[in-house]
């Protein structure tokens, strides 16, 4: 009887535990990283303790990651997108930059430190994925590795939609290598229904049902690196799309 009484206070418990996490990684990470990146300079203790960060993240939310494979050095990384969910579960596995929706940045606190450890914002149009790409090659140049969703749009991870090929005008500028990276959320047999955030989810509702969930399950698995020479963003994108549907069995059921 205790136990049920207590139960409906767990999601409040967690809510205050992600917004304390929040607090301390303002504290700890993006405080004392605002200015060196002013200056242009990326501390050495940045990869370490924003992985932490996102470990810590996913505990908090009861997200239990499998990894199967290892991400590659110096490598665009190229990954399914099934929910914001994914920002911290990749995050969690290196020192990883990512894209993200230009109106995040005006988020409270999290647009912020979004943007203090290096997230690219990315606004719609043409142009402005042309000028993304050059932003990527830039960092993959320098030797960080960056993800990129190229499906721009989440699923609710039974399907993959079809891979824009425009982004991948960052690995032809900077010569790096591509790493397919398939995310599936669930057990084997059974994908995860409060996982993906897709068609009219809002934020704030998704977010309180993560935080109801008992836990979620996710594997990352890291596939052979593909070399970009000689391919056009096309076939980029059709071979990393096939390579992540087959790792995830979807290759008949995709459109």
């Amino acid at each position: 009887m205790r136990a049920r009484a207590m139960r409906p206070l767990i999601p409040i418990w967690r809510g205050l535990r992600v917004l304390l996490h929040l607090l301390t990684g303002a504290a700890l990470l993006a405080i004392p990283m605002a200015l060196p990146r002013a200056l242009g300079h990326r501390p050495g203790w940045v990869s370490a303790l924003t992985c932490w960060w996102y470990r810590r993240l996913c505990r908090i939310l009861r997200i239990r990651v499998e990894a199967v494979g290892a991400l590659a050095p110096r490598i665009l990384l190229v990954a399914n997108h099934v929910s914001w969910l994914d920002i911290p579960v990749l995050g969690a596995q290196g020192d990883i930059a990512f894209l993200s929706k230009a109106e995040i940045r005006a988020w409270p606190l999290i647009g912020w430190m979004s943007a203090v450890t290096g997230t690219l914002f990315i606004h719609r149009g043409a142009h402005q994925a042309r000028e993304m790409a050059d932003q990527i090659a830039a960092r993959a140049r320098a030797g960080q590795v960056v993800v990129i969703f190229p499906e721009a749009t989440t699923s609710d991870g039974s399907r993959l939609l079809p891979f824009h090929p425009r982004l991948f005008a960052a690995a032809q500028a900077s010569g790096a290598g591509l790493q397919p990276v398939a995310l599936r959320y669930g057990d084997p047999d059974r994908l995860d229904q409060v996982a993906p955030f897709t068609g009219d989810d809002k934020p704030w509702p998704h977010f309180l049902r993560v935080l109801k969930h008992p836990e979620i399950r996710v594997q990352v698995r890291f596939l052979p690196a593909i070399e970009s020479a000689g391919l056009d963003r096309k076939a980029m994108a059709a071979t990393c799309r096939r390579a992540i549907g087959e790792a995830l069995e979807l290759r008949d059921r995709a459109p």
